[in-house]
């Protein structure tokens, strides 16, 4: 049997505000989150920037390897570039791992593609200076099919040109943020021909397929098309094909 956990990001994303439980509570959340990665082989948690300092120590202090990520920019993505470049800095000083940045995909949208190609290049250069991972969220549930694959493609030509081919397995793209409203009740999270699409166009860039894988088999599914990471909000119920305990 695979072993899924080596591929998984144990993910937590949800503001006090946004949960209702307050800052200690939201802690003990991402503490509770990073001792069962620990206890189950979990390869990250992805967490929220402010939380980034504590669970590293928490994780640390348990001598485990496990990965601490954060999230840039989130969830919309339309922080201003000197933003975005702030709260990386700070993610990297407090012990952040891998940063996942979300893509301006409305200056995309609107056809700035200097702008976004500008935010990649001088973040993308920041986290790798640093000798972090960085992950382009490009929010697939807000995109046409061509645009994914137009995006998709574009990020992987800016890699192409402005890093070596070393460091090419350090820059993913990612498909969502798993706070992208939809309508009609259409999924926001990773679809099998969503991934398809980023993994036809991501040249030589790794795939992270985040939000809506609810099984064993979807998750094996998505590793055998070629992702190399799945996040999920419900990574030890994938694991042990439980019904999962939040959305994402």
């Amino acid at each position: 049997m695979m072993n899924i956990a080596q591929y998984l990001d144990s993910t937590y994303l949800k503001t006090p505000e946004q949960s209702g439980l307050s800052e200690e509570e939201t802690l003990q959340k991402d503490k509770n989150l990073a001792q069962e990665a620990i206890d189950n082989g979990i390869f990250a948690v992805m967490i929220r920037p402010d939380y980034v300092s504590e669970i590293k120590k928490y994780i640390q202090e348990r001598n485990s390897n496990v990965v601490v990520g954060t999230v840039i920019g989130f969830h919309e993505g339309t922080y201003s570039l000197d933003e975005k470049l702030a709260e990386a800095l700070k993610a990297i000083a407090d012990g952040a791992d891998e940063l996942d940045f979300v893509i301006n995909y409305n200056a995309y949208l609107q056809g700035n593609l200097h702008h976004v190609q500008n935010e990649f290049v001088q973040c993308t250069q920041l986290c790798l200076q640093h000798h972090k991972v960085v992950k382009w969220i490009i929010e697939i549930a807000a995109l046409t099919d061509e645009q994914i694959a137009n995006l998709t493609k574009n990020i992987s030509i800016w890699a192409e040109e402005n890093f070596s081919e070393n460091e090419w397995a350090n820059i993913f793209v990612k498909s969502s943020t798993g706070f992208y409203e939809t309508k009609d009740g259409k999924p926001n999270g990773a679809t099998f021909e969503g991934v398809k699409i980023m993994l036809d166009n991501a040249g030589k860039l790794p795939v992270k397929a985040a939000g809506g894988v609810r099984t064993p088999e979807d998750a094996e599914k998505m590793i055998n098309m070629g992702v190399k990471r799945i996040g999920t909000s419900s990574a030890l119920a994938l694991m042990k094909n439980q019904s999962p305990s939040e959305g994402y």
